[in-house]
Parts: structure tokens; sequence; C-alpha cells
């Protein structure tokens, strides 16, 4: 039976990729060698880890998607801010942040971990804290080395902009020599419901 791994994202519009590109661009310019760049087109706003499912559970799992976006309209977040992760003399990833209608992410991402977890996906131990992780420092990086770095995004001033969020994605992940390869399973539209 074929898996494919797999995840529940929010996937980006190709203007604030093109944004995240210049501010990696910018962080480069600082000469960091110990830090994987992880490419513009492949960051996205997980809601959910999957791993490994079966292929014939897409189905499946794009309804237990399409339950929990129900009554969720259509929302805006600003993206703004760098920072690190988990802080500043341990830094492993350097990640942008969310602002906007925060309320309806965390109830669409709790929507799609409790009706998950009713499919047999384990709820996440972690609190869902939302962000876009743009870079991750390599875990043989000294300890000077991840202040350094650290403290070049504390000082890049960054501004995304707006992003529309107006559907949820079931990604496959495919691994490979040159990083994951994204594709989508299925795509889950919000909606505004009709008042009666």
């Amino acid at each position: 039976m074929e898996q494919l791994r797999s995840f529940i994202a929010i996937e980006l519009p190709d203007e604030l990729r093109q944004k995240l590109g210049e501010l990696e661009a910018r962080l480069k310019s600082g000469g960091q060698t110990q830090v994987r760049w992880v490419n513009p087109n492949s960051i996205h706003l997980t809601l959910k880890f999957l791993g490994n499912i079966a292929a014939a559970s897409v189905s499946e799992i794009t309804r237990a998607v399409e339950e929990a976006a129900r009554g969720i309209p259509p929302f805006s977040l600003k993206v703004t801010d760098a920072g690190v992760f988990p802080d500043m003399k341990r830094a492993r990833v350097a990640w942008v942040g969310l602002r906007g209608e925060m309320d309806k992410l965390l109830q669409l991402q709790k929507n799609v971990e409790s009706n998950l977890e009713l499919l047999g996906f384990p709820a996440e131990p972690r609190a869902f804290t939302p962000h876009l992780t743009f870079v991750r420092v390599n875990e043989r990086a000294s300890p000077e080395v991840r202040r350094g770095f650290a403290q070049l995004v504390a000082r890049t001033k960054f501004e995304g902009g707006n992003m529309d969020v107006d559907a949820v994605s079931l990604i496959r992940s495919q691994l490979s020599r040159a990083g994951a390869i994204y594709s989508r399973l299925s795509l889950v539209k919000l909606k505004i419901l009709p008042e009666y």
C-alpha cells in the first residue's frame, strides 16, 4: 500500500514568497555558513503534520479538513517581524511572525487538530505557535555561531505585508537529496456560510 508523507498547511501567495526570498538574500550577506536556507517556494504555514498516510485515505482526510473549515470564512494575516526559536543563545530556527485575524487561524487549526485526532492522528502535545520557518541552523553549529546568527536576525526588519487566507491544502512531502519536494493532494476552500 502506497504511503504518502504529508501535512495540512496554508500555502503562501507568490508575492510573499518573493519577499521572503529578498529577506533571505539580505541575511545571506551576513556570511552565515552553518545554516540551511529554506527555498521560499517551499515555505508554508503548517497546521498539522501527519507523517505517512495511506494513499487511499486522502479523500477521508480531505473530508475531515472540509468539516474543520466549515463556518470559518476567509481571513487576513499580516506577515511581519523575524525571530529565532528557542532563544537568542540557542537559535535552531529563524522564523517570521503572523498577526491579524489570529482568532480565525487558531480556530481553524484547532478544528483540524481535533477532526484528525478522530481519524487516529495523535494530537500535537505542544501549543500551536503560528510562524513561517525560513532558516534552520546546522545541528553542529557552535554556540557562538547560533548567537551571531540570532543577533543578525534580530537586527533585520521585515514587513511581508498582508496575506489573504481562503484555502487549506493537504500536501505531500517527498524527501530528496536536494530537499523536500511538495505537491498538493487536495485543496479545501474557506467560504462564508449563507445566513438564513
